[in-house]
């Protein structure tokens, strides 16, 4: 199959962009508006950028004729979410000084920034820089951050799994030394000498590219979602690392009313044992989806319909023909959970995990949580390091037994122990992405309205005697999908404001999708619906059988 020789205005930006220089730097001097030229905002999201609006205010300023408020998101490259102690502090001052002092961690295991206001990102970056943090390619038609397990029971397994997210991110990043020059002050080399990318080229990927790495049997990352998903195959005995199942076409994002458009997890072609094998397939997937993704139509651009264009054999024999060795047979594996494991954990090493539910991801002080100024205080004892989870969570790592009451001394000062033991098992289960006030593409709210249907749906769920079942919930205030919501047993999609498609059916282990249960429901007709629904799980429901499979026995969804 040829591709389309039509392409998209971003591709000629892209291509026009001097190797993701663009205007910048005059964008940055204008001081007629708080906003980038419009090129300009192609390019800044491979600088790890977004530039956004205060979707509130927009009509009010509209009507006054001044322009919208704009201001910046930042996210960070953090491969596998772990931090040390003095990075989290910088995060902490940096956020209260240049951004709105809520730090957001992502369900790509990263922390984003919003708020900061175009004279804020250079001073941004330059402090992040000095804590060896950045925010390249976290944003943009490139590889995204490298999402691996947390996997708290073995630290060895843990540490090599972190190292493959590490380097992974590494051999992926554009070789352009824009960032540095734009945000960092250094020497420009464009001039002088050509760069090369052999990866990227001139055009980058057709479209983002996301990477994660599971290790069985816990799904924390949602292996399939992703357009690489790479599956550890450990020893049974020694628990080492014998190399990985590769998985391929995973990516959940839709558009409402195209039909073209669809929720795909990931195939598995096959496993391989070595680094060096293992690094050379993954930088040939991403030859072969930049040189045969859909430049034409960013709906179709993601490697899933690359895949399922060509065929799956097509592309396996493609990749194999590019790496120069054939992939050997699949290793078999078993995934039977998805989740974090919250509270406290000794790893196989003696040193003590510690898991703080982040609802929604957002860290900040309010008056009956002080979890940003407890996290602080942790940080400053310097007896800790700190990682983030794909499920938007926090967990304090490699914690000497002779420091962990130092820590708990901190969670019950500020009423952290006595509110995660209070948390319900569908809250600790739920997700939701930014959508309002901020996010252009929302339709509906997310992470502003889920906590509190969610404290209407707990009264229903004790109504029927079951506030111990292990629901996962996910929202988003759009198609696209950013916190997974096409892989919860309950997934709800904004469609208008204050409106939502249900879905329903996926199972505990993320290795289903969901599908459509009822479309344009409000408030009132979700929470009805869901009543209705567990009533008949509470009658009906067999020993130990998941909400989701229930719901797919039940054929309430087909």
């Amino acid at each position: 199959m040829k591709t389309s020789s039509r392409i998209t205005k971003e591709e000629k930006i892209k291509k026009e962009s001097i190797g993701l220089r663009g205007t910048i730097l005059n964008s940055l001097l204008d001081e007629l508006s708080g906003g980038l030229y419009d090129k300009d905002q192609v390019i800044i999201k491979f600088h790890g950028l977004y530039q956004q609006d205060d979707r509130d205010v927009r009509e009010d300023r509209s009507k006054k004729k001044l322009e919208r408020l704009y201001s910046f998101m930042i996210r960070l490259r953090i491969p596998g979410g772990f931090i040390n102690h003095k990075q989290w502090i910088a995060i902490h001052n940096i956020s209260e000084e240049n951004s709105t002092g809520v730090i957001k961690i992502t369900t790509r295991q990263t922390i984003q920034l919003h708020g900061l206001i175009k004279s804020k990102i250079r001073p941004t970056i330059q402090s992040f820089n000095i804590h060896k943090l950045d925010s390249i390619a976290t944003c943009g038609d490139v590889n995204r951050n490298v999402v691996c397990s947390t996997y708290i029971d073995n630290k060895y397994s843990r540490e090599e799994i972190l190292n493959y997210a590490t380097k992974i991110s590494n051999v992926l990043l554009p070789k352009t030394r824009a960032y540095y020059e734009i945000w960092l002050n250094a020497k420009k080399i464009y001039e002088k000498k050509e760069e090369k990318d052999s990866l990227y080229k001139e055009t980058y990927l057709p479209r983002k590219f996301k990477i994660a790495i599971a290790i069985p049997p816990n799904n924390d990352v949602d292996v399939f979602a992703n357009d690489i998903g790479l599956i550890a195959i450990l020893d049974k005995k020694s628990k080492n690392l014998k190399g990985f199942n590769i998985s391929v076409g995973g990516g959940l994002s839709t558009t409402h009313g195209n039909s073209k458009t669809y929720s795909r997890l990931g195939t598995i072609i096959g496993f391989s044992d070595s680094e060096n094998k293992i690094l050379k397939i993954i930088y040939e997937i991403l030859t072969i989806q930049r040189d045969y993704g859909n430049r034409g139509d960013r709906k179709l651009a993601r490697l899933k319909y690359t895949i399922d264009n060509y065929g799956i054999n097509w592309f396996k024999n493609e990749l194999e023909n590019r790496i120069g060795f054939s992939l050997e047979k699949e290793k078999p594996f078993l995934f039977t959970e998805r989740r974090d494991y919250f509270g406290w954990i000794q790893d196989n090493q003696k040193l003590w995990n510690y898991t703080f539910f982040i609802e929604n991801g957002l860290i900040f002080d309010n008056k009956n949580l002080k979890l940003k100024s407890a996290l602080l205080k942790i940080a400053k004892h310097e007896i800790c390091s700190f990682s983030f989870t794909c499920n938007q969570n926090l967990t304090l790592t490699h914690i000497d037994e002779k420091n962990k009451n130092k820590i708990q001394s901190i969670l019950l000062e500020y009423g952290i122990h006595d509110y995660m033991n209070q948390l319900s098992f569908i809250r600790k289960n739920s997700m939701a992405c930014v959508a309002f006030n901020t996010c252009p593409l929302a339709l509906a709210e997310g992470q502003r309205y889920l906590p509190s249907l969610i404290s209407k749906i707990e009264i229903i769920l004790k109504k029927y005697k079951l506030e111990k079942e292990d629901i996962i919930i996910r929202m988003t205030g759009c198609p696209n999908g950013c916190s997974r919501p096409y892989l919860a047993e309950i997934g709800l999609i904004g469609v208008s404001y204050g409106k939502y498609n249900l879905y329903l059916g996926a199972n505990h282990e993320g290795t289903r999708l969901n599908k459509l249960y009822k479309k344009n429901m409000d408030e009132s007709s979700i929470l009805k619906e869901l009543d209705l629904i567990f009533s008949c799980f509470q009658t009906e429901k067999f020993s130990g059988e998941r909400f989701g499979n229930f719901s797919i026995r039940k054929k309430w969804v087909v």
